[in-house]
């Protein structure tokens, strides 16, 4: 959210004949211009800290699922790699390490994995669909990653660039302060 400045004329203030203005920024009276770019430059530069600060706990969140995954692809991973080569059978069956936690997991995450009755193990089709919708879930946040890592980015440049211009209006405003006063004194 952007601040806004509204110019208000003074009512009758008018210097040799011009009319003298205030500035409102966001509701708030009495600012000269360059104050009023500071402020608003400064409300900017907070509106988007506030985003991008939303957007660094999403990107955290995305890298916990994805190591989450990853975790869990291990595992399953695992018990693929135990299932006997030689004469394969539907009817295979291997232990995923850690079962309890990658149930459970799986669960938060919203994925189905069908292990038997009241154990750790799994039968090899779905050994190797789970590895294939584990791998699935991570590629596909993967990419919501990295796209949030871009959005992140941008707002970051954007809060840069706001606060760099609200401390060049602040120097600016200094300036011609500190120039005024020596003008006096001459």
């Amino acid at each position: 959210m952007s601040a806004m400045i509204v110019p208000s004329e003074i009512p009758g203030g008018s210097v040799y004949g011009v009319k003298q203005v205030q500035y409102i920024v966001d509701g708030i009276s009495g600012k000269n211009y360059i104050d009023a770019l500071t402020a608003a430059s400064f409300k900017e530069s907070v509106a988007i800290e506030e985003t991008a600060r939303a957007y660094t706990t999403v990107v955290r969140e995305r890298q916990k699922k994805i190591d989450d995954l990853g975790s869990m692809l291990a595992c399953i991973s695992r018990a693929v790699a135990d299932l006997p080569a030689k004469k394969q059978s539907s009817s295979d069956t291997a232990t995923v390490t850690n079962g309890a936690w990658v149930k459970s997991t799986a669960l938060m995450y919203g994925i189905t994995l069908n292990f038997e009755s009241n154990s750790d193990k799994m039968k090899r089709e779905n050994l190797m669909k789970a590895q294939t919708t584990v791998q699935y879930e991570m590629d596909k946040e993967d990419n919501n990653l990295q796209q949030d890592m871009v959005s992140l980015q941008s707002f970051i440049s954007k809060r840069d660039n706001a606060y760099s211009t609200a401390a060049k209006l602040v120097k600016k405003a200094n300036d011609a302060a500190a120039n005024t006063i020596s003008n006096i004194g001459a």
